[in-house]
């Protein structure tokens, strides 16, 4: 994935750097899809406490190496809907240990209830599981060592999601092609009465999502394969019966699969989904290496929705300005060009903290609508060189717009220091690029990042 994000997305004109040097002008994707250093699917979107938007999605493994390999949960999340934070792997199927092999993590959800976060796993011919934590970024632990519900009979046990309606009641949806509903105990980790059924719903496919949103029940759903749109249903009750109503996404040759997840932030509702924009540009070819991405769509008055473009035509506006005078984790990015992450310490009790790693000459990773105010004065960086280390310059607004500073991370032992430069010029709202740079001794694997931030 790294090189040819490198390769196809550095389109070119030639402009002047930092240092006097030739650049390469790059154009991105643009908002989506919104995790480009990764391969990501199934968008479960939620808002915790804390008012942020987490996304917990299931991980295609890079590079190909068979049909749907699955093999981790990953979570992000945000506060202006442009820039997020990687907060890595919370789970995988070694969190369950009744599972014996190590693909197919697919679709999941996770939903909050009394302080505690459930995270339902379906395990393809093995039925839905469940894990639990304290924690939104884990870890995530099995607490029935079985599977919450498995009918041997068939292998339509896959994409399950849950919702808690006002009455304290939890019913979990699932099912591919055949739908299929239980009523959850209040623990979360039993369910009671005998698993329901349903009528087919015209055009469903697989990949529900169950919400309530102004007294209306909602069901939109991956529609007819192949290829998936988003279709939704409509009811008055829970447990149906349910109304086809259309789509909120239409079919389309540009992706082939697709699984909504729907919510409201900050005033505005957003449809999460997914398609193949990245892995397009590396082959024609069809393999399950998706792209979670993620249009803000609208109700009308009486509740059904209006139908969106594809993802890539729907505009995406950043809600809140972006605040630099914070500690900033260096995984939090619109953009990350050839990037990767890896947890910085995976036994602490911060594991969800990453470091951006795999930084190789010319990368970049961009934050979108960071407010200076009235004026920055240095930017402070902590970062680990195994070697050489490299060159760390701060450009606003493009890749090779004007460089308002410029870092010499150098060799650390291994350890992460703190690195400081002036900057200058540097006030009102402009989009940051941080871009590396190598040296003759080293071109790949420059340095690591922990965290940045401006005074």
């Amino acid at each position: 994935m790294k090189n040819y994000l490198f390769t196809l997305l550095a389109l070119s004109f030639v402009l002047a750097g930092c240092n006097g040097s030739k650049q390469a002008k790059t154009v991105t994707l643009g908002p989506n899809p919104f995790i480009t250093h990764m391969y990501t699917a199934d968008p479960s979107a939620h808002v915790w406490e804390d008012g942020r938007l987490y996304v917990y999605a299931s991980h295609d493994v890079d590079p190909p190496r068979g049909c749907d390999l699955m093999d981790h949960y990953h979570v992000f999340s945000t506060d202006d809907m442009v820039n997020w934070t990687d907060h890595g792997a919370v789970a995988s199927l070694k969190s369950f240990d009744w599972v014996k092999r190590d693909n197919g993590a697919w679709a999941e959800q996770v939903i909050e209830r009394n302080g505690k976060f459930y995270m339902y796993c379906p395990i393809h011919g093995n039925g839905i599981g469940v894990l639990v934590s304290d924690s939104p970024y884990g870890p995530f632990k099995d607490p029935i060592n079985k599977p919450l519900v498995w009918q041997k009979e068939h292998w339509y046990d896959i994409d399950p999601t849950v919702y808690i309606d006002d009455d304290g009641q939890a019913y979990m949806y699932w099912g591919n092609p055949n739908l299929y509903c239980v009523k959850l105990n209040e623990d979360m980790i039993s369910y009671s009465g005998e698993i329901m059924e349903l009528p087919h719903i015209e055009d469903y496919q697989e990949g529900p999502w169950f919400y309530k949103r102004n007294g209306h029940y909602y069901l939109a759903f991956a529609s007819t394969c192949c290829p998936e749109g988003i279709g939704y249903a409509m009811s008055k009750n829970p447990l149906g019966p349910w109304e086809y109503k259309g789509h909120i996404m239409d079919h389309t040759p540009r992706t082939r699969g697709n699984h909504p997840g729907i919510i409201d932030y900050k005033g505005k509702s957003y449809c999460f989904g997914q398609n193949y924009d990245i892995f397009r540009l590396e082959t024609s070819r069809h393999a399950e290496r998706r792209s979670v991405s993620v249009a803000e769509m609208e109700y009308n008055p009486n509740g059904t929705i209006r139908m969106l473009p594809y993802f890539h035509e729907c505009k995406l506006e950043q809600i809140e300005k972006f605040n630099p005078y914070r500690k900033v984790e260096a995984e939090t990015m619109a953009w990350g060009f050839g990037l990767k992450t890896t947890p910085k310490n995976i036994w602490s009790h911060e594991r969800w903290n990453q470091l951006v790693t795999s930084i190789d000459d010319g990368e970049y990773l961009v934050v979108k609508g960071v407010d200076f105010g009235k004026g920055a004065k240095t930017f402070k960086v902590s970062a680990s060189a195994h070697l050489y280390g490299g060159i760390l310059e701060i450009h606003i607004d493009q890749k090779d717009g004007p460089c308002v500073g410029t870092v010499n991370i150098s060799h650390t032992k291994s350890e992460l220091r703190e690195f400081t430069t002036s900057v200058v010029n540097l006030n009102g709202v402009h989009d940051l690029y941080l871009v590396f740079k190598g040296g003759k001794e080293l071109k790949k694997n420059l340095f690591m990042l922990d965290w940045w931030t401006f005074e």
